[in-house]
């Protein structure tokens, strides 16, 4: 997406997942003896592929081994030039046919907690690149070994992942030993940089000048493709991502003239708008899991439910307490405050909607704020 005048268009990079589906496309050539391209195709989870440059490639006896220098674009990643190895070695015919082992090898991180979305004791390699690792082999091995049974096990690697993950919330987050491998879009792309404003400013504009009332504002791709599932009829400029820059985002849409703003998130953003943030990068503020028992213990009058929330590793896993509960009025609550924050950010009156999905896509709560009045609609 360019933006006007000086300044430059800001590159997407590719995430950590990516980079390791190119370090095995590449380690399963060497594997079978033969050279890599400089760059090598990676399906994207969301469809299209992504080329990935490939660093290194290299074959000992029956292990084979690949790197690729992890690039984020214009995002200040840390993981940004980063080393993403892959090691892949044939099982004997001992294991079953179609097996895939996948290891984390030093640097990967090791889940150690509850509330995320790998199981404790596995490698912190998240459940797209997964799909996608196993994609590329799938798609690699009836070419390279035909008529073989497929049986490997594949070890990704960063060599400086676990000093890099002192930079992150893993080690708060109970992943230990290294980095995580991530990638919801296969895509890295500058939500986090202080240009993204314009960017943001840009498709704001775009949308005033199609002439909508109307705009989604979200934290990101999934939850905007479920916000857009509830609004069929929006144009497609009328959905904009907004990353983390929430206040700047509403307070410029109504300083453009927007008499309805829907903003999405997940619960964990969602929480954080409550909190009263409105910039929602981890730089800025961590999740308030306290406030979030506090709450929970005054509107169900259950110490052990709000000791357990308090004590949640992440906010999906305080989420997936309070459902069990049957404790809506919690999420109602985190909604409402999430609402009134959002009221403090525009210059002017106007319509504020507020959606809060559950990471797999089900709306849990729906409002409505319009001149200071707080209208639930379920």
């Amino acid at each position: 997406m360019h933006q006007r005048g000086k300044q430059k268009s800001l590159r997407t990079g590719f995430s950590t997942g990516s980079a390791a589906a190119g370090a095995v496309s590449a380690a399963l050539l060497a594997l079978a003896e033969r050279p890599a391209p400089p760059c090598l195709e990676v399906p994207l989870p969301g469809g299209g592929v992504i080329a990935v440059p490939l660093a290194y490639q290299g074959l000992w006896g029956p292990q084979a081994e690949a790197r690729v220098i992890k690039d984020a674009g214009d995002d200040p990643d840390v993981t940004h030039g980063a080393v993403i190895g892959a090691q892949v070695q044939i099982l004997n015919g001992s294991a079953p046919s179609g097996q895939i082992i996948l290891r984390g090898g030093p640097g990967v991180g090791l889940v150690t907690k509850p509330g995320l979305p790998v199981p404790v004791g596995e490698p912190a390699i998240n459940p797209v690149p997964r799909k996608i690792l196993h994609q590329v082999i799938n798609r690699w091995w009836p070419e390279l070994f035909p008529g073989r049974p497929l049986r490997l096990a594949v070890t990704i690697f960063v060599p400086d992942g676990e000093e890099l993950a002192r930079q992150t919330l893993n080690p708060r987050l109970g992943i230990l030993g290294g980095i995580s491998i991530l990638g919801t879009t296969g895509l890295v792309k500058p939500f986090s940089h202080q240009a993204y404003r314009a960017t943001i400013a840009l498709a704001l504009k775009v949308a005033r000048a199609a002439g909508l009332r109307q705009v989604i504002l979200s934290t990101g791709g999934k939850s905007e493709a479920f916000a857009q599932a509830l609004n069929p009829s929006l144009p497609a400029a009328g959905l904009v991502q907004m990353g983390d820059f929430v206040r700047f985002a509403v307070r410029l849409a109504g300083r453009l003239g927007f008499g309805h703003l829907t903003i999405a998130a997940f619960f964990g953003k969602a929480l954080k708008m409550a909190q009263g943030l409105g910039q929602t990068h981890a730089a800025h503020g961590d999740v308030d899991l306290r406030l979030l028992a506090r709450w929970t213990q005054e509107l169900t009058g259950s110490s052990a439910l709000a000791a357990a929330v308090g004590q949640a590793n992440t906010a999906r896993e305080a989420l997936a307490l309070l459902l069990a509960a049957k404790a809506d009025k919690v999420v109602a609550h985190v909604g409402e405050q999430m609402l009134r924050t959002l009221g403090t950010f525009p210059d002017r009156p106007l319509r504020l909607e507020a959606l809060i999905f559950a990471t797999d896509g089900p709306l849990l709560w729906r409002g409505l704020s319009e001149v200071g009045r707080l209208q639930v609609k379920g």
